[in-house]
């Protein structure tokens, strides 16, 4: 008789096109599907609070799919290595598959299972959540490339991905099930208060959400290269936390595009560049926590534990800045768990440029407050933005947030997000203080533009 195989899902929740999944299928002999909540392998690095309230969206999601094929999830919370190793033991499965995962904390619970396993049964672990593994596109050397644009060359030589795998018909279960935790028991989603309450409206968990967002986007990804730039208008993919959460292979996403042509060879970019994040913390682990750059390890930033430092991080992390631009983005993050990308940028550069503020102090609160929360991609990209990273903008590059709000139309996406300026038309929303039409609820500019860009560069030129 085979034995039962398990699938351990972690970033993966998906039945298509998921390898893991492929395989214990096809064994033909009984499957396990697991997921284990760990909050204790990553430590400090557990998913914020917008990430768990799309985990349980998107297991609820992967359960009622694993129930139309004959399964079902069974939910454990604790190490994961210690669980993993536990229903071994009592299904004598013989497999455990799973999906590579780069993260070092996933990489330790590798290490780990596999020593807790012993000779008894074998870690299985299969490619399909990037493009291409990471470490697979190097240099003529045979080195993992540092930069971006190189690697992106490289790796575009090795597409199209090969066709997405359909899901499985039908999973064989066991005898009998090992026990499981209730979701609900797992309090993910908030209720006192409940901040996520609007979440719902703009968002659907789960593989078929991911689905028809890909859809939705196919549609316009020709639109994609000036509309990414614009946030008044709905032009991105949305894609991104169904991509992090593993609902939809990027395989899929690459293939549904391509045909398009050299349309849409700029989402395509944003889409290798995931992969190129993976490739940096491929070869640096550390890289969410310390700057790439060693000279800029010493950037004389202000003192978060400062009582006026402090109030300002306040100020940015609930859009109550004084910049209308920056404002909308950091309260469309807190109503949505998301932020357009153009913003994103703009919002990052404030806080580490006008307010000299450790970028790493922004990717905590991007890390608890997006539903894409993305190891990898959150960190290159604050890292990018600092001028910290090994791939990065210059930090004398300062982003003017008033000019780009003009610049990119961004009236009607302020307008949305900053009621207080509801009422304040163009060309004055961009910056209503200077224009001599601020609402009195509106807040004041908590630093001029000029102070903040001659305060950075003063400090820059400590290090430089």
């Amino acid at each position: 008789m085979t034995q039962a195989k398990i699938i351990w899902f972690r970033r993966d929740l998906r039945l298509s096109d998921q390898a893991a999944v492929a395989a214990a299928a096809a064994s033909g002999g009984p499957v396990i599907p697991v997921y284990i909540l760990d909050d204790e392998t990553p430590k400090h690095r557990i998913m914020g609070g917008a990430s768990r309230w799309w985990l349980h969206r998107s297991l609820e999601d992967l359960e009622a799919c694993l129930q139309d094929i004959g399964s079902r999830l069974i939910l454990r919370r604790g190490r994961a290595s210690e669980h993993l190793a536990e229903i071994v033991k009592s299904s004598g499965a013989d497999e455990i598959h799973a999906m590579h995962h780069y993260e070092p904390w996933w990489r330790n619970a590798d290490r780990m299972l596999e020593k807790s396993l012993g000779d008894g049964a074998r870690l299985i672990l299969h490619d399909g959540n990037y493009l291409l593994p990471p470490g697979t596109v190097t240099t003529g050397a045979g080195t993992p490339y540092k930069i971006y644009t190189p690697f992106w060359k490289a790796l575009r030589q090795h597409m199209p991905p090969a066709d997405p795998v359909a899901a499985p018909g039908k999973l064989a279960s066991p005898d009998h099930w090992p026990d499981s935790d209730s979701l609900e028991d797992w309090v993910l989603l908030p209720t006192k208060p409940d901040w996520a309450a609007a979440f719902g409206d703009h968002w659907q968990p789960g593989a078929a959400g991911a689905e028809d967002n890909l859809e939705e986007f196919a549609d316009k990804a020709a639109q994609y290269d000036e509309g990414r730039n614009l946030p008044s208008e709905e032009l991105v993919s949305r894609l991104s936390p169904h991509l992090h959460f593993g609902e939809i292979s990027p395989a899929t996403v690459w293939n549904r595009l391509a045909g398009q042509g050299s349309k849409v060879e700029t989402y395509l970019k944003e889409l290798v560049w995931r992969d190129y994040a993976q490739n940096v913390i491929d070869q640096f682990p550390q890289y969410g926590g310390e700057s790439y750059r060693e000279k800029m390890r010493a950037l004389p930033w202000r003192d978060i534990n400062d009582d006026s430092v402090k109030a300002d991080f306040n100020a940015w992390c609930h859009g109550k800045t004084g910049y209308p631009i920056v404002d909308a983005g950091m309260r469309e993050l807190w109503a949505t768990g998301w932020m357009h990308n153009r913003v994103r940028m703009i919002a990052a550069s404030f806080l580490i440029k006008h307010l000299l503020i450790d970028w790493r102090e922004g990717e905590q609160w991007f890390w608890d407050t997006l539903v894409d929360a993305d190891y990898a991609s959150n960190s290159v990209n604050w890292q990018w933005v600092s001028g910290t990273g090994v791939d990065s903008n210059m930090f004398v590059r300062i982003m003017a947030p008033l000019s780009q709000s003009e610049k990119f139309d961004a009236g009607d996406y302020i307008r949305r997000w900053v009621p207080e300026l509801a009422n304040v038309d163009d060309p004055y929303i961009h910056d209503p203080e200077e224009s001599g039409c601020k609402p009195a609820q509106y807040p004041a500019k908590i630093i001029g533009h000029r102070q903040g860009r001659e305060r950075a560069l003063s400090a820059y030129q400590e290090v430089k």
